[in-house]
């Protein structure tokens, strides 16, 4: 495993965490891009967090408060990811889900911030989405903690 370093950051508009080197951008998935194919399509924030697993500020998502019949869909390669119907106010300033869509997620280990957490990314490209808590609703009771930057979302 490559050794990892991180930084906090607190600038007001930029994100919270860092991870280098941009371990979402690796791995085999059926979408792929190089890193200037990335960097052309994606906004500095939203490269930062899908693809270097970074994370938005806290109630910075225009999806936070966004509760309309609908489906999100990865911002990398429009995969559909989670159903508004899952979708609840954690308290915790990013959108929450109880669940994923089938065969719409990848998971695996993250070892940062001296704990492990369960990140997800999308399956289909590997773009980092954001972490999945035990502190969840009924009837999973899952958190998957999302940056909105990772996420577009199409009305039902």
């Amino acid at each position: 495993m490559q050794r990892r370093t991180f930084i906090l950051s607190a600038l007001s508009g930029g994100t919270v965490l860092t991870a280098l080197p941009g371990v979402a951008a690796q791995g085999s998935f059926e979408v792929t891009r190089t890193k200037a194919e990335w960097r052309e399509m994606l906004t500095d924030l939203e490269y930062e967090v899908m693809r270097e697993e970074g994370t938005e500020r806290a109630y910075s998502s225009p999806l936070h408060d966004l509760y309309k019949p609908g489906t999100y869909h990865c911002r990398g390669c429009d995969l559909p990811l989670y159903s508004s119907e899952t979708k609840y106010d954690s308290k915790t300033g990013w959108p929450s889900f109880w669940k994923a869509m089938d065969d719409a997620i990848g998971t695996k280990p993250d070892h940062s911030l001296f704990a492990t957490r369960t990140e997800c990314h999308c399956r289909r490209c590997g773009s980092h989405l954001g972490h999945i808590f035990d502190d969840g609703p009924q009837p999973t009771g899952k958190r998957h903690c999302l940056n909105g930057v990772s996420l577009t979302f199409r009305a039902a």
